[in-house]
């Protein structure tokens, strides 16, 4: 098994193995300039998840009936 990188948040500083507890932790890493860029990978990776949070919470039934994406209003009231 390779060896696995993490972030110790408490320190700064990257690891070899889990050394660290869990609650000052990031990681696993695949290499230490990975483990580096741990809050820019943290980061980026909930950026990424607030848009697809917001497609999903934007979603409507409605925008799928059509052919066109356009959606449709006459199941608005259906409760779907």
């Amino acid at each position: 098994m390779a060896h696995q990188w993490f972030f110790n948040t408490k320190t700064g500083k990257p690891e070899l193995g889990p050394q660290s507890p869990a609650n000052v932790r990031l990681g696993p890493y695949r290499t230490r300039e990975d483990a580096l860029r741990a809050w820019e990978i943290v980061h980026n990776r909930n950026c990424k998840w607030d848009r697809d949070d917001e497609r999903w919470n934007s979603w409507s039934p409605a925008h799928s009936d059509s052919q066109d994406g356009r959606g449709s209003d006459e199941n608005a009231d259906e409760g779907h």
